[in-house]
């Protein structure tokens, strides 16, 4: 549930942007298209006019035929930006995609082939949409998935604010014992000093 909201959110989110950009850039490539197409060629002779599909292939060049895909190759991302539907199913956008230049390069291919020096020739109709094809399968699908994924990706939270820490207690004093007297250091006995007798001479005393 929380995927198809926010994949809704998303397409709404970003539906107007890429759709004005898509109209700008379809209606600037139209304009360089149309100068290409209906300018008048400065040639001796041209051929005559193709309706089998593929025929003209063998006498093209290389680079006329990667012109012709590349002429409106660009219509494979501009017309779905131009739609504005980012959320609808690829094979969906591919169809209504392929059928809109299709349509698209037919008109061109008859508005052509009314100017001077310019015939009627299908496989132009056929390289320009195979080339919006192409274009539309390898840019669009993946375009669209990482948009939706960006879009709808969860967002972390911000972590909150880390609150200052409480200073630490003062760690409790012992209480302080009483000093005990300190007691008197005894005196040593002092030894008496027997007096010294001094004698006459050494011996016992002699009676006369």
């Amino acid at each position: 549930m929380r995927t198809e909201t926010g994949r809704a959110t998303a397409v709404q989110r970003y539906r107007r942007p890429l759709r004005a950009v898509g109209l700008l850039g379809l209606a600037l490539h139209l304009l360089l298209v149309g100068w290409l197409v209906l300018r008048p060629l400065p040639v001796a002779w041209v051929d005559d006019a193709n309706l089998t599909p593929l025929a003209s292939l063998r006498s093209s060049t290389p680079g006329q035929l990667l012109g012709e895909l590349l002429m409106l190759a660009p219509l494979g991302v501009l017309l779905p930006l131009a739609g504005g539907r980012l959320g609808s199913p690829w094979f969906a956008s591919f169809l209504r995609t392929t059928g809109a230049s299709a349509l698209l390069a037919t008109g061109l291919e008859f508005v052509s082939s009314w100017t001077p020096w310019h015939v009627l020739n299908v496989d132009h109709i056929l390289l320009g949409v195979v080339g919006v094809a192409v274009v539309h399968l390898a840019l669009v699908p993946v375009g669209r998935s990482l948009l939706l994924r960006g879009a709808t990706a969860p967002r972390v939270p911000n972590a909150p604010a880390s609150l200052p820490l409480p200073a630490p207690a003062p760690a409790a004093r012992p209480a302080a014992t009483p000093a005990t007297p300190a007691t008197p250091a005894k005196a040593a006995p002092s030894k008496a000093v027997e007096p010294l007798l001094s004698l006459g001479s050494p011996g016992t005393a002699r009676r006369g």
